[in-house]
């Protein structure tokens, strides 16, 4: 630009002029420079501006769809189903006799509460009540309810009973009949199973879906029987056929549980055509008898009772130390608890404890979880 203002001095005054107008020259040049210094820091200035202004602009962006992202995730997480890694079980026992700890001798074996598997069945019983369910529990103790009709696909047992392909018995069961194909069941359900009761608008049938089984499936509505949509199983009764104990925990808050006692039980065995081995599964616990009293083996002659018994499928009670005296005094404990299999079906405790599940549990209002 200077040399331009050079151009235009020279043409306005001769040569010999030149230096007469150096100073003016100078000073030209001098305020060309100041000009351009000026336009270049505004021009860098406004860039500074837009480019500090922009950065504002994306940090608040990035910061609301980090929160946002954060947001997303939390519910996310919410939404997924638990597993047992999100269970937490707390030792707050209201039970506090014969405790056994989480991992204990058995003769020259280690015993155990078997705590992943049972934080597994925790995190089930919670995912299922995460949506509000019309509930329902399948019944037919001692057929009450009339004999199954027989399934398309039977066998005879080592009981000589008839069962379907999954090995559960037509005694004391429920028909289940695909939907659509109501003339022959596929498979039966086990007294105690919890399922959603879906419709009854195809009555005589009801439609369900199970819970403690698999699937959807039609079923006379004489083996139903509906527990509505306000209950809640936050009290649960682990038993563990394999090492022999028995824990009963009950739920806090949202992933949290209490451990309320750790016991040693006795299970059913394998002796037909009486004993049964007491069958795995999630069953509702159903009715409780203060004495529930028992026959002798093969007859109708009542040979004593078993206390504080807590019913959950079929014959199956958690119950004290069986007296076989009709009119005997209550036990508290056996030598036999913790040890085999022994039961006809049903589940032992200490007398003490079998009451401690007797009045902290309410009839379809707690479950009985059987693990191996």
């Amino acid at each position: 630009m200077h040399k331009k203002i050079s151009s235009l001095l020279n043409k306005k005054y001769p040569l010999q002029e030149h230096k007469k107008h150096s100073i003016r020259l100078i000073t030209h040049k001098g305020i060309c420079q100041k000009i351009s210094l000026t336009v270049l820091c505004i021009l860098l200035l406004s860039c500074n501006n837009k480019s500090t202004s922009h950065s504002i602009e994306v940090m608040g962006k990035e910061k609301i769809d980090s929160l946002a992202f954060v947001k997303q995730q939390e519910e996310e997480k919410k939404a997924a189903p638990k597993t047992a890694a999100d269970i937490t079980l707390t030792k707050a026992l209201t039970y506090d006799q014969h405790t056994l700890a989480e991992s204990y001798p058995y003769g020259k074996k280690t015993r155990v509460f078997q705590m992943d598997k049972i934080k597994e069945k925790l995190a089930w019983v919670e995912n299922f009540q995460r949506v509000k369910n019309n509930y329902a529990v399948l019944q037919n103790y001692k057929n009450k309810n009339g004999e199954a009709p027989l399934v398309k696909d039977y066998h005879r047992n080592a009981y000589k009973r008839v069962s379907d392909t999954l090995g559960t018995e037509r005694y004391q069961s429920v028909p289940l009949y695909h939907f659509g194909e109501t003339k022959t069941p596929t498979l039966y359900g086990r007294d105690g199973s919890l399922v959603k009761l879906l419709s009854t608008d195809t009555l005589p049938m009801v439609k369900i879906s199970g819970i403690s089984l698999d699937g959807e499936w039609e079923v006379p509505k004489r083996y139903v029987k509906a527990i509505g949509d306000t209950v809640t199983f936050h009290k649960v009764i682990i038993v563990d056929v394999t090492n022999q104990n028995i824990m009963t925990v009950e739920r806090q808050r949202d992933s949290e549980w209490l451990i309320r006692s750790m016991n040693p039980a006795t299970s059913g065995r394998h002796h037909p055509p009486y004993a049964q081995e007491t069958p795995l599964g999630a069953f509702v616990l159903q009715e409780k008898k203060s004495k529930m009293y028992y026959y002798r083996d093969g007859t109708t002659t009542i040979e004593g009772f078993a206390p504080y018994a807590n019913r959950f499928t079929n014959g199956a009670y958690v119950h004290g130390v069986p007296v076989n005296n009709p009119k005997g005094a209550i036990k508290e404990f056996s030598w036999s608890l913790g040890t085999t299999p022994r039961s006809h079906m049903c589940v032992r405790n200490a007398s003490s404890h079998a009451k401690h599940i007797y009045d902290w549990t309410k009839s379809l209002n707690a479950l009985v979880i059987v693990i191996d």
